[in-house]
């Protein structure tokens, strides 16, 4: 009872209110006007006729632990994304965007701490190095690795492609809110490769191969990323490009990255909703598989690696171009998506079917499995409920190691020979003594004819 006592103190302070009297209601009439707080309840409310959320207890508590996440935090939107299943605890997951201006602050300052951490890195470098010139220099011809590891692919920025949003999580409301780091490609692309469950801990390793890059944070996030660009789907119509974009394309083949409500969209017949795919959209990027939403040239050099011998410039002239990685645009039919062995990626249905006009369009995710959205009227939701894992027809096949490459040219200066027998030897002896023997012939032979033409 000890561990349920503590978790019900924890919770006490969400049902309280600070200040009170006439300083308590004009808070009360702020917050009233103008809040980030999502109406959990009311979107609890549809998913529960859709037969999927969480108790009506449960989403109440989390109604208020995103209240204390936005009062505590800068932030301008927040939504309940959903709730990922663990061994040991699970986590809630809260989809938030900050106010112009908060988020770069932060961001600043973990640049200086890494770049702190290079310069000491660097002088401790220089010293080493004087240090060395002291001592006697041995010549030792090392030979240098072909090898050359693959080029890393910068992530991308805030407030765009998979790091649009913010993410914070907790076990439990009344926990503190933790905030996801950003996630990288090479996060995106090695999290595909395996299939790990989450534990409940946010700096649990994550041990597997092909290695992750990080810890079950960093892992989290990754799933989190790939989860919402496969899943987040709204009906045909709720969004529209903005005129300012027009209809030209962006640098790298990703096209338009952003969207605006339609305020004339009077929404979609919830039978058509069910009927059709094509009445439901991608309103969320495609993730490449490079790991981005917006493609880059791994082998376009900066002005710093431009700066380098022209040496390693005539090594990579052989180097074959990398051919441009394009997906789907944004506000992309659901029709359009590839099946899964014969099998469709959605399944739409009627929240009741006994009275199809009081009820709500459903869809859920077949590739993803614990994906769910439901649309009636002009109202939509999106909600995630599983274990963060994707749909695989098939067993799951972990990746190979990779071949041993050669570690030297192997000839004949390194090569060991095989000991001769001793018939071989005896041979070997006896065709030197009778060349040795036919020498001293032929050089009696020569003093022979020299005194003779002595003589004449």
């Amino acid at each position: 009872m000890q561990p349920t006592y503590e978790m019900a103190e924890r919770q006490k302070a969400l049902f309280s209110r600070s200040g009170g009297g006439e300083g308590g209601e004009q808070e009360m009439e702020e917050e009233v006007a103008e809040t980030a707080v999502p109406n959990v309840m009311e979107k609890a409310f549809y998913f529960e006729q859709a037969g999927v959320g969480l108790s009506s207890d449960e989403s109440f508590r989390i109604f208020m632990a995103l209240k204390q996440l936005v009062e505590q935090q800068p932030i301008h939107t927040c939504r309940f994304w959903g709730k990922i299943l663990g061994l040991s605890r699970s986590y809630l997951v809260a989809e938030v965007e900050f106010r112009e201006g908060e988020e770069e602050g932060e961001e600043e300052e973990v640049e200086e701490l890494m770049e702190g951490g290079d310069v000491t890195e660097a002088h401790g470098a220089e010293e080493g190095e004087e240090g060395e010139e002291d001592e006697e220099k041995v010549p030792d011809v090392i030979p240098k690795p072909t090898w050359k590891p693959p080029p890393v692919i910068p992530k991308e920025e805030s407030r765009s492609g998979a790091n649009k949003y913010l993410y914070f999580v907790c076990t439990e409301p009344g926990r503190p809110w933790v905030r996801l780091p950003h996630v990288t490609p090479i996060q995106i692309v090695q999290a595909r490769k395996i299939r790990k469950f989450f534990t409940g801990h946010l700096d649990a390793p994550v041990v597997s191969y092909p290695p992750f890059p990080g810890n079950e944070a960093n892992y989290l996030r990754a799933q989190i990323a790939r989860i919402s660009a496969a899943t987040h789907i709204s009906p045909l119509g709720f969004y529209q490009f903005g005129e300012e974009e027009g209809d030209e394309e962006e640098e790298g083949g990703a096209g338009r990255d952003s969207y605006e409500e339609n305020p004339d969209f009077e929404g979609i017949p919830v039978l058509e909703l069910v009927d059709s795919l094509a009445n439901w959209v991608h309103h969320a990027q495609h993730i490449l598989p490079q790991g981005r939403c917006t493609w880059v040239n791994p082998l376009q050099k900066t002005e710093e690696e431009e700066e380098l011998g022209e040496e390693e410039e005539k090594a990579d002239d052989g180097v074959e171009e990398v051919e441009q990685e394009v997906g789907p645009p944004l506000l992309t039919p659901l029709s359009e998506d590839a099946e899964i062995m014969h099998m469709s990626p959605w399944t739409t249905r009627l929240s009741c079917s006994l009275s199809p006009q009081y009820s709500v369009a459903v869809v859920r995710s077949n590739l993803w499995p614990g994906a769910y959205a439901y649309a009636t009227g002009k109202k939509f939701e999106n909600i995630y409920i599983g274990w963060g894992h994707k749909y695989s027809p098939e067993n799951f096949n972990p990746a190979l190691p990779a071949s041993i490459q050669h570690e030297y040219p192997s000839g004949p200066e390194i090569m060991e020979m095989s000991d001769p027998t001793v018939e071989e030897e005896q041979a070997v002896k006896a065709a030197q003594e009778r060349a040795l023997a036919a020498a001293e012939e032929e050089e009696d032979d020569e003093e022979e004819d020299e005194d003779e033409d002595a003589d004449d």
